[in-house]
């Protein structure tokens, strides 16, 4: 299998800091932020606090909001639409957009269908009166689950350091509501016992259709249908926390055919106690170095979690699932603490003036699963930035292939008299970076695809139009279908990537939909072909029906052996 060297390219400015960031097309993608003194105007002057990215331009056109969308969470549904939720209280100030409280939001967006997202769809619907969730989350995670809907899960009623008992959401809810449901919410066990470490519960859906929710150093799988908690899994080893406010990440691995095991690795954070104040804290601490995976199958769960260690520590770093199947470990620091920790001040500036991290972790990491134990982590072809990627970054892959790295903003300041660049260490971040494999930097030959299906109904056959370059068809060809997830706050969630079954003859390539929903939400995703380690450009494909949440129950059921 051939391997890729990569290189940083700097290209455009984003207009505002997309701390929230999804990619909504091969042309588009969505961005979110705090309301600031941003560069982006809106068209009566005011500063935006959301926009498209435009990937052929490499420029930024902005959008109106009406909430305040800070700190927000959010996934796709069944029929396309973009969700997000929740997020941060009124800032109505002079030039900042006037951004009412975003707490209870729910912002719609899409189907968003030309190129240059001036069509329909194109634009954030908002109705606060009439549309909005059943509790104040700041800091929830929302994730689509098998019927398409979303699961919206934790967060707290203000902004803090760490969750309280008498601020937090430690509870559920969905959207749309389940039936039965509309105007309530489903208390979290798990939630409550995680605090105060559990704002941005990192969770996953399980092949059984089951949802892996991680907080603090804690996991459980809990049944949707039947509202029960089924089981706690071992916590993560050493006392490492990857759950906010200590910053770490949790994602499911790739999942095959025909068994779908899944393994869930945790990188990074802290070996800090959750009972640290505060004024313990300093952003001169070192990150754990720590990376554990586990295997969610009754075997893999009495084997436990299985410890490897990064190159470098890590705080607040994000994972980018590359078609391959490998993962891309990218931004953070290499110490500090918790998420307003490793972002906004509030710890000893030892070293880093006005940010809770300090030393940026300015080379990746690429961490390769299918390889054996202690082979798997490598900075090797890996590129170094000069770009400091703290607090609020950002990084997806794109239609193209590549990973956009984008954001930073972890001080309060704003672009106004009292942002003086003597007041921090690590500015307001609006450059914006592209991170290519050498087969994109060279223009090499690389898998095309010219004709594919829009969309796929569960466990059914669609062809796909390919040409493989005679240079990479002795190696080994795959297919992936991939959600790039809503990335916020360095969490990418519902981030999933599915090898499809397939078989090539000439250049007509067969491949089978995942069998159901349990395996892939219903909803929309991308496909690339990957031949010998170099992967082709992604296109765009519906999975299932394409209608409204919930679904019901689509495909086939296939014998996992996960929990």
């Amino acid at each position: 299998m051939a391997q890729n060297t990569w290189t940083f390219v700097q290209q455009g400015n984003s207009g505002i800091i997309p701390l929230e960031l999804i990619n909504l097309s091969p042309t588009l993608a969505l961005m979110y932020d705090r309301p600031y003194t941003n560069p982006l105007k809106l068209s009566d002057g005011e500063s935006a606090w959301a926009g498209l990215w435009h990937f052929d331009t490499n420029t930024a056109t902005p959008l109106e909001v009406k909430t305040n969308s800070f700190c927000a969470g959010g996934a796709f549904i069944s029929n396309g639409t973009l969700v997000s939720v929740g997020g941060q209280p009124e800032d109505d100030i002079p030039g900042w957009g006037n951004a009412t409280d975003g707490r209870m939001a729910i912002r719609l967006f899409g189907p968003c269908t030309s190129a240059d997202g001036t069509g329909p769809g194109c634009t954030v619907f908002e109705d606060p009166e009439n549309l909005h969730l059943v509790v104040t989350r700041w800091y929830p995670t929302a994730l689509r689950i098998a019927d398409g809907s979303l699961m919206i899960m934790g967060g707290s009623d203000i902004l803090t350091t760490f969750n309280g008992a008498d601020i937090a959401q430690n509870n559920i809810e969905f959207f749309p509501p389940r039936a039965g449901e509309a105007g309530t919410v489903r208390p979290s066990k798990f939630l409550n016992d995680t605090l105060p470490a559990n704002l941005f519960p990192r969770s996953q859906v399980l092949p059984s259709g089951h949802i892996l929710m991680i907080a603090n150093n804690q996991s459980a799988v809990y049944d949707v249908d039947t509202n029960t908690e089924l089981m706690r899994l071992p916590d993560l080893p050493n006392g490492v926390r990857i759950g906010v406010p200590f910053d770490g990440f949790a994602q499911l691995l790739p999942l095959s055919p025909p068994l779908y095991e899944p393994t869930v690795l945790a990188c990074g954070g802290s070996d800090k106690p959750d009972t640290i104040t505060v004024e313990e804290m300093s952003n001169q601490d070192v990150a754990t170095t720590q990376c554990s995976r586990i295997t969610l199958t009754p075997a893999g769960i009495a084997a436990g979690w299985e410890v490897e260690q990064l190159p470098d520590p890590r705080l607040l770093p994000e994972t980018v699932l590359l078609p391959n199947g490998d993962l891309m470990i990218i931004n953070g620091a290499h110490t500090g603490q918790v998420a307003r920790y490793s972002g906004y001040p509030s710890v000893g500036d030892s070293g880093a003036i006005n940010s809770n991290a300090d030393h940026p972790a300015t080379t990746p990491i690429m961490y390769k699963p299918s390889l054996p134990s202690g082979q798997r982590l490598t900075q090797d072809g890996l590129p170094t930035t000069d770009i400091a990627r703290m607090y609020h970054s950002a990084a997806t892959l794109t239609g193209k292939g590549n990973i956009m790295v984008a954001a930073s903003n972890p001080h309060p300041f704003v672009l106004s008299a009292d942002d003086n660049p003597n007041n921090y260490s690590f500015p307001s971040e609006y450059r914006v970076e592209y991170l290519n494999p050498d087969f994109i930097t060279n223009g090499s030959p690389r898998p095309v695809i010219s004709k594919s299906p829009s969309q796929l109904a569960f466990n059914a056959q669609g062809t796909i139009t390919v040409t493989i370059p005679s240079t990479l068809a002795a190696g080994e060809l795959q297919v992936s279908l991939i959600d790039m997830g809503y990335i916020t706050h360095g969490w990418h969630a519902g981030q999933r990537l599915v090898f499809l079954e397939h078989t090539l003859s000439g250049n007509t390539l067969t491949i089978t939909a995942p069998p159901n929903g349990n395996i892939y939400a219903p909803g929309p995703g991308w496909i690339y072909v990957v031949a010998d380690g170099v992967w082709s450009e992604g296109v765009q494909i519906m999975i299932g029906d394409g209608g409204n949440p919930p679904r019901p129950a689509q495909g086939v059921s296939v014998s996992i052996t996960s929990v």
